[in-house]
């Protein structure tokens, strides 16, 4: 196989099994053994050990000693140390956001909640924080902040690791309405170019999430 090949072989591989683990068909926990990763795509292991080592790198999939690869189950201490990066970088986004934004672009954020307000009501209970329309609402308030390394690096790193956390447990009733009227508030602040009011709320908004999944951490409430 020749080096543009495999490059193409392993990024193709890549994104494919990031789809798996960020759609929950491939679950937290489950073993990636190569020789049936290379079976099932038929490829050499070559191309499978650098899909494996880019998804390790993005956070996804963990190494362990005799196991080999296997989707990345968060422990306590993983979950924290996100959602305080969340706060610290969110709170920020929003207060930039706040400030850069423009009310044009800010009055996009009416409709977007509008449209997630009809998706609350037409799913179950949580299923807002699951479906990617959650993570759609921070990521634009990213690309608002207008800086670029920012959006980046909640985009493609952090969302992908929020997103496969939450498949590893149960939502909490209720919590996906409260979240949407939280975003409403941290929409609002944004659209009247009140920095500091948009930063605390979003600091609080990413606490209150947070608390609400530490409750069930410490309850053991795992989606099995």
């Amino acid at each position: 196989m020749s080096s543009i090949e495999h490059g193409s072989a392993w990024s193709a591989l890549e994104a494919e099994l990031r789809e798996d683990i960020l759609t929950g068909r491939i679950r937290p926990g489950e073993r990636l053994g190569e020789v049936a990763l290379a079976e099932r795509f038929a490829v050499s292991r070559g191309p499978v050990r650098d899909a494996l080592r880019k998804l390790a790198a993005a956070g996804l999939i963990s190494f362990l000693p005799n196991i080999g690869a296997r989707v990345r189950v968060f422990s306590r201490e993983d979950a924290r140390a996100l959602y305080e990066l969340r706060a610290a970088l969110e709170s920020d986004a929003a207060r930039w956001a706040a400030r850069r934004a423009g009310q044009e672009r800010a009055s996009g954020l009416v409709q977007l909640l509008g449209q997630h307000a009809e998706s609350i009501a037409a799913h179950p209970a949580g299923a807002y924080l699951q479906n990617g329309k959650d993570a759609d609402f921070h990521i634009v308030i990213a690309e608002m902040a207008q800086n670029p390394l920012l959006r980046n690096l909640l985009a493609d790193e952090l969302y992908p690791q929020l997103a496969l956390l939450r498949l590893q447990h149960r939502n909490v009733d209720g919590r996906g309405r409260v979240a949407l009227r939280e975003h409403e508030n941290i929409a609002d602040a944004i659209i009247n170019g009140d920095d500091e009011l948009a930063a605390l709320l979003m600091r609080r908004h990413i606490e209150a999430s947070w608390n609400a999944l530490s409750g069930q951490l410490e309850a053991g409430d795992t989606e099995k």
